[in-house]
């Protein structure tokens, strides 16, 4: 990772034009633990993997609820992250108090961007090295954004960050044309089933990630580990009876009846590639 002497500083150009320091900081939102998010015209869905640093200490906590209308997920350092959500909060407050009604999430985002940018043009500052999901929902409908340590920011049907998560990517890049028309609870079945892409043959269970909602008629809550594993263990089930079903259409050749290993094996195999992004 060393650039020789164009790495020193945040505020120094390389003579290709690159600011290395910007660069870094968007790697230590790839080394943070995953973090997805998936929205449809009524909901938005925020999922992230918990870490523990060791078998004897808890999880950091990775989504932050800053409004009833609006939450962050993040990858990176949880130490910037918490932060940033103080930050998101307090502005939340203030618009409300002027104007009686909720922040819009598109100008939180610039805001929040215009923060973080400032933090790439100053030399005796440092850029957040954390990137932010922030879900919303305001009167132009359900949003998903991203939040880049370099002061970007995109909008997103569906999207991934954080180690591993372009297995993640992969999944959601074959279903979200049907996202958009899509239920809550089914929003939620892909969250996990996204989630479970990035855990690399891990078993995916309530207490290895944690979902968060917000849509029409629901402020945005973390759904309690009792309903996740009710979730999980139900499209579970419905997996394995769809692969019995299968078995006797191909009972004459076992080669056909083995077909459908090898897609679970490449889907898995798509995610082992770019693991080191």
């Amino acid at each position: 990772m060393f650039r020789n002497q164009y790495d020193t500083d945040v505020t120094t150009w390389s003579p290709a034009g690159r600011l290395f320091q910007v660069e870094y900081a968007m790697e230590a939102v790839k080394q943070g633990s995953a973090a997805i998010g998936l929205r449809s015209k009524t909901h938005v869905v925020l999922g992230c993997v918990n870490k523990a640093n060791s078998e004897l200490s808890s999880h950091q906590k990775k989504i932050f609820k800053v409004d009833d209308h609006i939450g962050v997920a993040i990858a990176g350092l949880t130490a910037d992250g918490r932060v940033l959500s103080r930050y998101m909060r307090n502005e939340c407050i203030n618009y409300s108090f002027t104007y009686d009604s909720p922040l819009p999430v598109g100008r939180l985002v610039v805001q929040l961007a215009d923060k973080a940018q400032v933090c790439t043009q100053r030399s005796w500052k440092r850029p957040y090295g954390v990137g932010l999901l922030v879900a919303g929902l305001d009167e132009s409908g359900a949003h998903l954004y991203y939040n880049c340590p370099s002061g970007n920011y995109f909008e997103y049907q569906a999207f991934a960050i954080g180690s591993r998560s372009q297995a993640a990517k992969t999944y959601l890049e074959r279903r979200f044309e049907s996202f958009r028309d899509t239920t809550r609870d089914d929003l939620v079945k892909d969250a996990l089933m996204a989630i479970r892409e990035t855990l690399q043959g891990e078993t995916l269970k309530s207490s290895v990630c944690t979902v968060a909602v917000v849509g029409v008629g629901e402020p945005f809550h973390v759904l309690d580990q009792g309903t996740v594993q009710q979730m999980i263990d139900a499209f579970e089930i419905v997996a394995e009876q769809e692969g019995p079903a299968a078995e006797p259409d191909v009972d004459s050749g076992q080669e056909a009846s083995a077909e459908p290993e090898p897609e679970q094996g490449a889907a898995a195999g798509e995610g082992v590639a770019p693991m080191d992004i």
